[in-house]
């Protein structure tokens, strides 16, 4: 609904056809999730999401929970850090982020070209790593 910020299932989705982990697109409320997470007792989970890192558009950064505090805006129902300390607090995982950033926020616009070209180039090396 908001131009990159759907950055994050989009490759999801694009990850499910080619991997045998559990992908879940938990949209702007990872809280409903947290219970199928922790259920699925993961050694390492990877969130995926657009968010401002001060780098232009379509650029992307691995971070880490200490690094969640610089984040800015969010659309999601939960602070990313209070979600992410929950998880370490009820899983074992290494909990990372992938951040991308974002280009065009606006409402009912789809992916802008930075970011799509993200998407094409880190799907191969994110199927390579977590295969």
């Amino acid at each position: 609904m908001r131009g990159d910020d759907g950055v994050g299932p989009v490759l999801i989705e694009e990850l499910r056809e080619h991997l045998s982990v559990v992908c879940l697109n938990v949209g702007t409320t990872p809280e409903n999730y947290a219970g199928k997470i922790i259920k699925e007792n993961p050694g390492i989970v990877l969130i995926i999401d657009a968010l401002h890192l001060g780098k232009k558009p379509g650029e992307y950064e691995i971070l880490k929970k200490g690094d969640v505090l610089n984040w800015g805006f969010t659309t999601h129902d939960i602070s990313p850090s209070r979600f992410i300390e929950y998880l370490e607090e009820n899983t074992k995982a290494d909990i990372l982020v992938l951040g991308i950033q974002p280009g065009n926020l606006r409402f009912g616009e789809g992916l802008s070209e930075p970011v799509k070209q993200t998407i094409t180039q880190i799907k191969s090396w994110l199927i390579e790593c977590l295969s």
